[in-house]
């Protein structure tokens, strides 16, 4: 299927899905209106007391239970559709890496340079992670969302399901170097999986000749698994359409009213950090920034709509081949921004811990917050294969700042939607890591039918 008809029909995919969606959480919460009674139907049982008001709320919490409860069964056929793609996807994500990687460091020969492209790599990933983490900050610190919106605080002690994450150096080791390859692969972590590939590269390239026959093999691989990848892909349009149904069947339009501003204050620090930091770095090494952006507008709506970085690698991968950046750089750099490189995931961090400070009325200092970003700035690096990766980094800085636990529940009713915007930069942050390391290496040629 052609790139632009293909994207042609994930944009149909995505409207539809909106449009679908928002019909049948209308007709649902209609239907489920009956189920709501007054207050004063239990003043009119129990009299103006306080067993009333506790038996109300008790009905309150019955109640949004069983709506929600219904919403998930409507959403539930959406949701197979979703699931079916992101699984076929997470299917090739191991051999994919591997065989990409191990070709990359195979063919270069030279352990120098790949220790050089490394240290670029990670200087870049440090740098551009404390500015998305600055940026995030600021947000908050100059909106302030949680003083300019009225929320009702969750109750002392309520459950929020996500536990912290308290990142020690033992846990990141043990995390970063696999104990088992295979279970590696199983699990999907790519970070163990990149740490791999990069010592079996290694490993080839001292052999010499007897390496060559695993590198052709490993040629032959990445080749198959772009090839699969492409298949793949043209199941991505009812992918999208499976996903965006049933978010808006569980959560509807109307859940945006209530969070527009803090949504608004969010996405707008997403598009500063694209068109205004990532842009004057794509102008200081001489990047043509727009015609990257045009080059990833497939993964990238692909991970905005699935709310899935992870869904887009693949493609991001082969796109940015095209586009001109070099095999070696985009199988390095581009696998292991997905770990040490979530832009958009990282700037939540800090600008959620602030909201809910501010949505307690506790102000954090500037002492606080700059300990704070030092924190993440270690803390958020090695931690994408933990589910909810933002919301555990999150839930462990709450707990940091004796910030009250239960305020996570705050952003949880709208999280699928900003993971949304936070994938999608994650996708072009990642991107712009790729062409500059590869500038800064001599190893990308835009590709003039892409610009």
């Amino acid at each position: 299927m052609p790139k632009n008809r293909l994207l042609r029909f994930i944009l149909i995919a995505l409207i539809s899905g909106v449009v679908l969606g928002t019909i049948i959480n209308l007709n649902a919460e209609k239907k489920l209106k009956s189920l709501d009674k007054p207050f004063s139907a239990f003043t009119a049982q129990y009299g103006n007391t306080d067993e009333a008001k506790r038996a109300y709320e008790t009905h309150l919490e019955n109640t949004k239970k069983e709506k929600q409860d219904y919403k998930k069964s409507l959403a539930a056929p959406f949701n197979t559709f979703s699931q079916i793609f992101l699984l076929l996807i997470k299917m090739i994500i191991a051999p994919l890496v591997f065989s990409v990687l191990v070709l990359g460091i195979g063919k270069v020969g030279d352990i120098r340079v790949m220790g050089r492209i490394g240290i670029k790599t990670i200087v870049y990933f440090m740098c551009a992670t404390l500015i998305a983490l600055c940026i995030g900050l600021v947000i908050a610190n100059i909106f302030k969302p949680g003083k300019y919106m009225t929320m009702e605080l969750p109750k002392a002690g309520t459950e929020t399901g996500v536990q912290a994450n308290k990142q020690t150096a033992s846990h990141f080791i043990e995390h970063v170097i696999p104990s088992s390859i295979i279970r590696a692969m199983a699990e999907n972590d790519i970070l163990p999986i990149v740490v791999f590939s990069v010592f079996f590269g290694i490993a080839i390239s001292y052999v010499g000749e007897k390496g060559k026959p695993i590198i052709k093999t490993c040629e032959s691989l990445s080749e198959v698994m772009f090839k699969l990848t492409d298949i793949i892909m043209k199941f991505a349009p009812l992918g999208i359409f499976g996903a965006i149904t049933a978010i808006l069947i569980q959560q509807g339009p109307s859940i945006m009213a209530g969070y527009i501003y803090l949504i608004a204050c969010f996405f707008g620090g997403l598009l500063f950090f694209i068109f205004v930091v990532l842009f004057l770095v794509c102008i200081a090494f001489r990047i043509p920034f727009f015609s990257l952006l045009s080059a990833i507008k497939e993964p990238a709506i692909l991970a905005f709509s699935t709310a899935s970085s992870e869904a887009a690698m693949p493609v991001t991968i082969e796109n940015l081949e095209k586009f001109g950046i070099s095999n070696r750089v985009v199988s390095f750099v581009l696998p292991l921004g997905y770990s040490f490189n979530l832009d958009g995931s990282i700037m939540y961090m800090t600008f959620a811990t602030a909201f809910i400070a501010q949505a307690y009325g506790m102000d954090m200092s500037t002492g606080d917050q700059i300990q704070m970003m030092l924190i993440l700035l270690l803390a958020s690096k090695g931690i994408a294969g933990v589910p909810r990766a933002s919301l555990v980094v999150i839930a462990g800085m709450l707990s940091t700042f004796h910030i009250p636990a239960e305020g996570l529940l705050l952003v949880l009713a709208i999280d699928q939607i900003l993971d949304m915007g936070r994938s999608a930069t994650n996708v072009v942050g990642n991107a712009v890591a790729s062409a500059v390391v590869a500038k800064s290496e001599n190893e990308f040629t835009p590709n003039a039918n892409l610009r």
